[in-house]
């Protein structure tokens, strides 16, 4: 059967793909690793603990003071609040391409490597972002924080890569077929 050039330009540009909302979903969750352990569980840092030596000239709020403490947590509650929307808006874009076999995307190799290397991503802007360009705050700050700083963004690196690998190990996953018959053998994906 013969197909016109618009019929072939509509299945090569795979209209369901799941690589952005991947990609959305693992930066608001990365976000949330991030403020969660080291903000809150470590206390390592908060978004402004390095004001004091930092590149762009806002006011230190000392985390050791309690009217410190309140703007940094003022300031990480912002944060959360974005990584929330992040995780909001990378479910949504998903749900609005995947329309049945919603389950089936779940279990995808390729939906969880997009979510790494998503994870990831948000790793590496956030640590060049804040860390160096900025220095708003480090990961943990002393003597040694400029190896923490290097340790994120490697960390960051080592899951973009882990993810691209993981999605490219899964299984084209197509919303439109009957339940199970994208599945493969037991995994779902979407190489888009």
């Amino acid at each position: 059967m013969a197909t016109t050039p618009g019929e072939t330009r509509a299945t090569t540009t795979a209209p369901h793909s799941i690589r952005l909302p991947g990609i959305v979903l693992g930066v608001g969750l990365g976000g949330f690793v991030d403020g969660i352990l080291l903000h809150q569980l470590l206390q390592w840092h908060h978004m402004l603990t390095s004001t004091n030596q930092d590149r762009i000239g806002v006011k230190y709020y000392n985390p050791d003071t309690v009217s410190g403490l309140e703007m940094n947590t003022v300031w990480d509650g912002i944060f959360h609040a974005v990584c929330w929307v992040a995780v909001l808006l990378g479910l949504a874009l998903l749900y609005s391409r995947v329309t049945r076999n919603r389950r089936a995307v779940w279990t995808s190799r390729v939906l969880w490597g997009w979510i790494l290397a998503g994870w990831g991503l948000f790793n590496l802007v956030e640590g060049v972002l804040d860390h160096h360009v900025l220095g708003i705050h480090h990961v943990y700050a002393g003597p040694d924080q400029a190896w923490w700083d290097a340790g994120f963004l490697l960390l960051g690196a080592l899951f973009l890569a882990g993810g691209h690998l993981l999605q490219r190990a899964g299984q084209p996953f197509d919303p439109d077929a009957p339940h199970g018959a994208s599945r493969g053998a037991g995994r779902a994906g979407d190489h888009a």
